[in-house]
């Protein structure tokens, strides 16, 4: 690749940057959010109303789901996806060790004891393998997580749940539009869950969605939601324990509103994400994560490269990192290994049973995934969604800045 910048010194060392514009910002929005919001503002109708019953209804069926539930936050979601499939307190949830924290958090949150997996060293996606490993009679679940927006292996996923008789539930918080062998994931599993969180391809600000084809399933989840009422009953009427995790009315019409930009959003990530894929594929020692070949659509939350820094004379990651930004690109080396999160250790400390998992009381201390230490370590450059926005001479400047770096690798170490 021969560029303007193959003779100048990196801007960590005085340079001039690759770039000094701004990526397209995030989140996009005109005249078409501000008047949904207005409307919900001067309808008088806060709350329960017309809103978020079309937002259910138009997310389901992008989703290709049969039902839908709209709420509070992708962490809510989780929760009430995990009660709906019955999960209680000691039973087991296996969790992939590289994800947000809301995926094993709310496993605990109900009661239940996250088991980590490891990933795929080429996908960062759970290990199919690890995941038939860890099942115990106290299984009661498996997440899997869509990271960085592309689907998890739901091919093997599907086939160790019904085996084991355990529940599946996607985690697609990053992967809304997203497709596995031509089918929008979600409801592909026996429950899905989504958030609409500031950073997520679909944003509304906060929210959450729960998505099944399972008729029964679903009734429990909406029961869940909507504390504890069972569709049709009384107002007063409480079969179940639940809680109030509904959606408000202001950010199902935001989320109408931006749902009308996802579909052409996710054609620009895509066509760009080929574009630096194709771009970088010219640069040794970084590059994208391997896609699967049954994923149809992957939806580019992140964007993600492996760094190998044998390539770039032995500098860290951390320095590859720093060099990037100072060349005006945004990059961030995202997870840590969420089984170190002081927290699980904390909060299983003094947990009141066992589990067949750790041979007694959870204890995370000696819980070890190398593939996960790797990335998180060493390897994972993250790239995030809006930068997948722009114009091909926006994708071109991060190849370049990406390739004015592995040019000069005596620099970088001095970072």
């Amino acid at each position: 690749m021969t560029t303007t910048t193959d003779s100048q010194p990196l801007a960590v060392a005085g340079g001039k940057p690759v770039r000094t514009a701004a990526f397209p910002g995030w989140p996009i929005f005109d005249a078409t959010e501000e008047d949904a919001i207005l409307g919900v503002l001067r309808s008088g109708k806060w709350f329960l109303g017309d809103r978020v019953a079309e937002f259910e209804r138009t997310f389901s069926d992008f989703c290709e789901a049969k039902h839908g539930i709209a709420v509070s936050s992708g962490t809510v979601a989780l929760q009430v996806a995990l009660e709906a499939a019955g999960v209680e307190l000691g039973d087991e949830v296996i969790v992939p060790s590289y994800t947000f924290i809301a995926t094993a958090s709310s496993v605990a949150l109900v009661g239940g004891i996250p088991v980590f997996v490891d990933v795929d060293p080429d996908t960062y996606l759970i290990d199919p393998a690890g995941v038939e490993a860890a099942i115990t009679e106290k299984t009661k679940a498996i997440i899997a997580v869509h990271i960085a927006g592309q689907p998890a292996d739901l091919d093997a996923l599907t086939a160790i749940a019904a085996k084991h008789d355990v529940r599946l539930i996607e985690d697609a918080a990053q992967a809304h539009a997203a497709a596995w062998k031509g089918r929008r994931v979600g409801a592909i599993g026996d429950l899905g869950t989504f958030s609409f969180q500031a950073s997520k391809n679909l944003n509304a600000g906060e929210g959450g969605f729960v998505v099944s084809d399972d008729d029964e399933l679903h009734l429990r989840a909406w029961s869940i939601h909507n504390c504890g009422r069972a569709p049709g009953g009384e107002w007063y009427e409480h079969p179940l324990v639940g809680g109030n995790y509904r959606l408000t009315e202001m950010q199902a019409a935001l989320a109408l509103s931006q749902m009308q930009r996802l579909e052409e959003q996710t054609k620009t990530r895509t066509r760009n994400a080929a574009l630096l894929t194709e771009q970088l594929s010219e640069i040794e020692g970084i590059g994208p994560l391997t896609v699967d070949d049954r994923v149809t659509c992957h939806a580019y939350h992140l964007y993600v490269l492996r760094f190998d820094s044998d390539a770039f004379g032995g500098a860290s990651r951390e320095q590859f990192l720093k060099t990037l930004a100072a060349e005006g690109i945004p990059c961030a080396a995202g997870y840590k290994p969420l089984y170190r999160e002081p927290a699980f250790q904390a909060r299983f400390s003094e947990f009141p049973l066992s589990s067949p998992a750790f041979g007694g009381r959870p204890d995370y201390s000696n819980v070890h995934c190398p593939v996960t230490e790797r990335i998180c370590a060493d390897e994972a450059v993250w790239l995030t969604q809006n930068l997948l926005l722009g114009s091909d001479s926006d994708i071109s400047q991060i190849a370049e800045a990406i390739a004015k770096i592995a040019r000069q690798p005596e620099a970088l170490a001095t970072a």
